[in-house]
């Protein structure tokens, strides 16, 4: 089974309206579709972009004031999806439960459903200046291309937590992320192949590019947009199926074969998922 997957390098900037967001995505979306794309990957915090609209004083709005446009995002995006018949990750959103914020993915099904996944593991930015919580539970997304998994920016730096994803059947996991410099950048990129190589499953990245001078913490953007693969024959040496370039406004697409990872899985030069030692350490088919 194949799927076609395509990833946005999302360009921030000072916008005045939410229906200039709209077009913008609106624009994304109808891109990705000329190449018959079947997934389309957003990438994390892309509606700080709503927050530069500002208010009735000309002042920028603050992260507490994102969640207010939680009922607008989720119609565009539930009538993007269905009128596409596309899987949309909506990058993600911030929402306010139970009193608190969480950075939360949205996955967009053609038939208008909407599911999410929490980010799990919060930065010290997140925690420290946007009093942001956790999410405590793992989602595992049956599609009909397969099961996914949806593992947010600094999620991806976490080994256990993908290798519960591949236990849980994912063949894919969808990383939304945004990064200001190079070393968070990197960061993220270089465990997005680490993660891949071990538990042979693909990996897409989205970035954000470009700069909201106007919100704290969003002012700078570095980033670029890749689908990685396990390097193995008969994937790309360097692991990477298509990559962007670096912090410009574009899309990247590109085909996943998943009866390639079932062979490689197999008949691999190395086989990392079956070789793992549980012996040694934590099997976790076991209790999870």
């Amino acid at each position: 089974m194949k799927l076609r997957v395509s990833s946005v390098q999302y360009h921030l900037h000072t916008i005045h309206s939410f229906n200039e967001f709209a077009q913008q995505v609106n624009h994304y979306v109808r891109a990705a579709l000329e190449f018959d794309t079947e997934f389309i990957l957003f990438p994390e915090f892309f509606t700080t972009q709503l927050l530069s609209i500002g208010n009735d004083k000309g002042e920028p709005l603050s992260i507490n004031d994102l969640p207010n446009f939680t009922e607008e995002y989720l119609n565009l995006f539930t009538k993007l999806a269905t009128e596409t018949k596309t899987h949309i990750i909506g990058g993600t959103h911030v929402v306010r439960k139970d009193d608190k914020l969480l950075n939360v993915a949205h996955l967009f099904y053609p038939d208008g459903t909407v599911r999410t996944q929490a980010k799990l593991h919060i930065t010290p930015t997140e925690v420290n200046e946007w009093h942001m919580a956790a999410g405590d539970d793992l989602q595992i997304f049956d599609t009909d291309k397969g099961k996914i998994a949806i593992l947010t920016c600094y999620d991806i730096e976490f080994p256990e937590i993908v290798r519960m994803a591949k236990t849980r059947g994912a063949d894919v996991v969808f990383c939304p992320s945004c990064t200001d410099d190079q070393h968070g950048f990197y960061r993220v990129r270089y465990t997005a192949h680490a993660r891949a190589i071990e538990n042979q499953l693909y990996v897409v990245t989205a970035a954000t590019v470009g700069a909201l001078p106007t919100i704290d913490f969003m002012r700078m953007n570095f980033g670029q947009s890749a689908i990685i693969s396990p390097n193995d024959i008969p994937f790309p040496p360097r692991g990477i199926i298509a990559e962007g370039v670096v912090n410009h406004d574009m899309i990247v697409t590109g085909d996943l074969d998943l009866e390639l990872l079932y062979q490689v899985r197999e008949r691999g030069s190395v086989t990392t998922w079956r070789d793992r030692r549980t012996d040694l350490y934590t099997d976790w088919e076991r209790g999870v």
